[in-house]
């Protein structure tokens, strides 16, 4: 069996799958680490549509993130919940903004109402329950 000349002298491809998890999730963003798109970290996400089924290839976060964003989860639980970089996450979302499939809902202000923080403490219940 022929090996790869760039794996010649070394163990296996497998040596190097550390190496490639580190590089790999910026692959998703083609090495972006900017959106135009305002995305503060606690602000809530919310899909606006479904995506349809076989939109993105398996391995693809996008889709799983539209699901995530049934529930308005922030950015930071987006890239917690899905284990990828915040600014590989960043990014992602903010495509997924600009191409209308999400949402990105205000955060709270000094002016927000009690609803307005009531539904921010809900939000950040039914979180942590599902992670716990």
């Amino acid at each position: 069996m022929d090996i790869p000349e760039r794996w010649a002298g070394r163990e296996s491809p497998d040596t190097h799958s550390a190496e490639a998890a580190l590089v790999r999730p910026y692959t998703l963003t083609a090495g972006r680490t900017h959106t135009d798109v305002r995305l503060p970290l606690k602000a809530p996400v919310q899909a606006l549509r479904v995506a349809q089924p076989n939109r993105w290839p398996v391995n693809d976060p996008r889709g799983r993130i539209v699901e995530l964003c049934q529930a308005a989860p922030s950015v930071a639980e987006i890239s917690a919940r899905l284990n990828l970089p915040l600014g590989v996450a960043r990014v992602l979302v903010g495509d997924l903004v600009t191409s209308g499939y999400l949402l990105v809902r205000p955060t709270l202000t000094e002016a927000s109402t009690g609803d307005e923080r009531r539904e921010l403490i809900g939000r950040t219940l039914r979180g942590l329950r599902a992670l716990g």
